[in-house]
């Protein structure tokens, strides 16, 4: 242990140093798997080859191989430079191990082919600092790479590097002042998905006591489902989905076919039914074997009964998927009507909807089917099945609305994260601005107090969750306990079961 400028810290595989900034000791780049190539290409991660002398943690470790955000544009900063994308960042307030703080482990979304814990949008500073604890971020395999279903390799790649992430804070955490009895994951869209998938697991069981999952999708796949599309994307490039096919491609290459067959992914409705009109043909797979179940009839049957849990969404999570495909104020009654069909939980789902929200205008219908199906809905059935298997849930929604462009975008999808980290970065200065109002700090101020309260006592401020009185906490300028709002669309969905999606 050392206390000055370049703090020091002895892990497992040797010994770190670090810099001091803003107050707090911080670790960048940290190794916590080998490198996936090689040998070990498309395999389980492999514990993190020792080494001698003083490791510098100064710089993030390079970002997972990932298409481009957006079509015809390159990948931020150019390629990846090196291959150790499995690392972790850690942000601490001191580095005494008998400090044993609560800690915060982040899983980053980016529906699961984006994303990387360098985004300045997931830095953990603010919330170590007022929150006086450790948090954690941690780069895992995403794409082809990391999800995809390839014959002869394990699946769900991803999950597993989250896994052995979480192996390494329990392992490695008290040298930095924290606690590996009092982690808690927290995660949006993707990573709260993901966070989902491993309160299911058994391998993941007592790496985690408590989960925050904002905003779970509700995109699970068959085998089926992800065997037809894995045959899709490496039939792209020419070759079959295997281990041996597959593994003569560069790393830094392979998401261009994952990028080709996203730009023609509605060609494939008649297949892979509503998840070809979604962003992106990567979800958790339910294998049998690395995930047995889907998350929602895992917690149910009480397979994470003893970890605590908050989840909820954002009131208009599909308003930015409107605005990113040029749609906001373009949808028509045709457009309504087919989401209604493909999104909606039964074979009467456009009259139920119709029903149930009669004065909706074609274009709220078509965004509010889509946020049911695929965010709103999930989450609040998590906090239910988590309390059906004799879990404890605090759920929540938020309702402010993102000031940038007016508010048209009311209390959009992404919104929440700017709010938890206090960093107004990226989406976040597209939704909020490039500089906070004084209501915006104040909300995110609330988020980070709940957030790390929950983190080192279970309790975030506001009643559990139950189906008799079903109060939540609406996040707002005035935050409020209320009965679930969104009631109607509960009704229309009480009966889907949030099985694995099929093959068509």
């Amino acid at each position: 242990m050392s206390t000055g400028e370049f703090p020091e810290v002895r892990t497992g595989a040797g010994v770190l140093c670090g810099r001091r900034e803003g107050g707090l000791a911080v670790f960048l780049g940290i190794p916590y798997a080998q490198p996936p190539v090689g040998e070990a290409r498309f395999a389980a991660p492999r514990p993190v080859a020792r080494w001698d002398g003083v490791r510098e943690a100064f710089a993030f470790g390079p970002p997972p191989p990932q298409e481009p955000m957006e079509p015809d544009t390159a990948v931020p900063g150019g390629l990846p430079a090196g291959d150790d994308w499995l690392t972790v960042n850690v942000w601490t307030p001191d580095v005494d191990p008998a400090a044993r703080r609560p800690v915060m482990v982040w899983i980053h979304g980016g529906a699961y082919k984006w994303g990387s814990a360098d985004d300045p949008a997931y830095d953990g500073s603010r919330l170590s600092r007022e929150g006086g604890l450790v948090v954690v971020t941690l780069n895992y395999r995403v794409g082809i790479e990391g999800f995809a279903w390839i014959e002869g390799a394990p699946a769900n790649r991803g999950l597993l590097d989250q896994i052995a992430a979480l192996e390494w804070v329990r392992e490695n955490i008290t040298a930095f002042g924290g606690d590996p009895e009092q982690v808690t994951v927290f995660g949006e869209s993707a990573g709260a998905g993901s966070i989902a998938a491993l309160m299911a697991m058994e391998r993941a069981r007592g790496l985690f006591r408590r989960a925050v999952a904002q905003s779970v999708p509700g995109t699970f796949f068959s085998d089926a489902l992800a065997g037809d599309i894995a045959e899709t994307l490496a039939g792209e490039l020419g070759l079959r989905p295997t281990v041996a096919d597959l593994s003569g491609v560069d790393p830094r290459k392979l998401p261009e076919a994952g990028a080709a067959v996203t730009a023609r992914m509605r060609e494939y409705v008649h297949r892979w039914g509503p998840v070809a009109l979604t962003p992106t043909p990567f979800s958790p797979v339910v294998d049998g074997e690395v995930l047995t179940t889907t998350p929602w009839e895992a917690l149910a049957g009480g397979a994470a009964r003893h970890v605590e849990l908050i989840t909820g969404h954002n009131r208009d999570e599909y308003r930015l998927f409107l605005l990113l495909a040029g749609l906001l104020g373009r949808v028509d009654e045709r457009l309504a009507s087919t989401a209604l069909g493909l999104f909606g939980p039964t074979p009467d789902a456009e009259q139920a909807y119709r029903a149930a929200f009669p004065d909706a205008s074609p274009e709220h219908l078509f965004e509010l089917v889509q946020s049911d199906w695929l965010f709103r809905m999930p989450s609040l059935r998590l906090a239910e099945a988590h309390v059906a298997g004799g879990g404890r849930a605090h759920m929540y929604e938020l309702t402010w609305s993102a000031p940038a462009n007016g508010g048209v975008l009311g209390a959009c999808h992404g919104l929440d994260v700017s709010l938890t980290f206090g960093a107004y970065s990226g989406l976040g200065a597209m939704l909020i601005g490039p500089v906070p109002s004084p209501e915006t700090e104040a909300l995110s101020a609330r988020f980070r107090a709940a957030w790390t309260a929950f983190a080192a006592t279970g309790d975030p401020g506001w009643p559990a969750y139950d189906t008799e009185r079903r109060l939540v906490q609406l996040l707002d300028t005035e935050p409020t306990v209320a009965p679930y709002p969104e009631e109607a669309s509960r009704r229309l969905w009480e009966r889907h079961p949030f099985a694995a999606l099929p093959l068509v």
